[in-house]
């Protein structure tokens, strides 16, 4: 027993002083880093905040409810925008959470060979990958000739509800959300499948030894079992969604007008931001800041609730 004692103890050295040099070092790094992280990001908000302080004064909180957005009369307000970031992002993401999470589900489990699954992860992950600008000009010359046709065919036959009381000439809301589905797929997929790979192996195997069907063990069994990483995907693509500027300005028509139909032409927060910064100057400038400070809140909001749900879905 003595000799195993002397054994162990010759293997188990103490530490250099080096080495606990060398761990105090990258401790203190990893700190730096995350302050760092934050001090960003309350710099980012203090500058848009401070530069939309003129704005704020002149107009105070009916900005954000006031439609009308003219640099010759210094009339700003940002309904439109509002409304068209929340609509846009909304359609984009009722059409790619089922076709997300469903392609996570496909390449998670085994019903496609290893080689095809390998090659379909790599195409997900490339679609992250493509500029929002060659989205836009896709959008422009494949989408908007599509959907013309089915966009007049909605708007003779269901044009007695509001959502398609106009026709679809062009750019418009639901071009630009389509587009927008496309861009946060991988988002959604990636991020859904790790959550589902990431499950324990004996969730699987429990459910089948329990008599449970393939589907009745992936939709009762390992959907829910991952949903906090799956609703974590679906916010942070929100958040893209709201955030997206290039394609969306292309394909959304920059129409400073609330209309219900996902048909017309409408308007969103960042492609306000891109059409009139480099041309404003006085209040207008001022009021771009203002509504970038707007878009930034609601991100940030829409983060908040993605990690309260996450939280609130683990303790279930």
């Amino acid at each position: 027993m003595r000799s195993q004692g002397k054994t162990v103890q010759a293997v188990i050295q103490p530490r250099s002083e080096a080495d606990r040099a060398l761990d105090r070092g990258f401790i203190w790094l990893t700190r730096v880093f995350a302050i760092a992280i934050a001090v960003i990001l309350l710099w980012i908000a203090w500058q848009v905040g401070y530069n939309a302080i003129p704005a704020i004064q002149v107009f105070g909180a009916g900005f954000l409810f006031q439609s009308a957005w003219n640099p010759v009369t210094s009339q700003y307000g940002v309904w439109p925008q509002v409304y068209g970031t929340i609509v846009s992002a909304l359609i984009a993401l009722l059409l790619a959470v089922p076709i997300g999470v469903g392609t996570a589900i496909l390449l998670s489990e085994n019903f496609l060979p290893s080689a095809i699954r390998t090659v379909l992860v790599f195409l997900v992950e490339l679609l992250a990958a493509i500029p929002s600008v060659v989205y836009g000009l896709w959008g422009i010359f494949v989408v908007i000739p599509i959907l013309r046709p089915i966009g007049g065919w909605l708007n003779s036959t269901l044009g007695w509800l509001p959502i398609f009381s106009t026709p679809l000439t062009g750019p418009g809301m639901l071009p630009a959300g389509i587009v927008l589905t496309i861009m946060i797929l991988p988002i959604i997929t990636a991020i859904s499948r790790d959550a589902l790979i990431s499950l324990p192996p004996d969730l699987r195997q429990a459910a089948v030894g329990l008599g449970a069907t393939r589907w009745e063990t992936i939709f009762q069994v390992l959907v829910p079992s991952a949903f906090s990483g799956i609703v974590g995907a679906v916010m942070l693509a929100l958040g893209r969604a709201m955030g997206e500027t290039m394609a969306v300005t292309m394909l959304i028509g920059n129409s400073n007008n609330v209309n219900l139909s996902i048909l017309a032409p409408a308007n969103t927060i960042s492609s306000l931001l891109a059409n009139q910064f480099a041309e404003a100057s006085g209040l207008q400038v001022s009021a771009l800041m203002y509504a970038a400070l707007i878009l930034f809140l609601l991100t940030l909001l829409v983060n908040i609730l993605a990690e309260l749900v996450v939280q609130r879905v683990k303790k279930i």
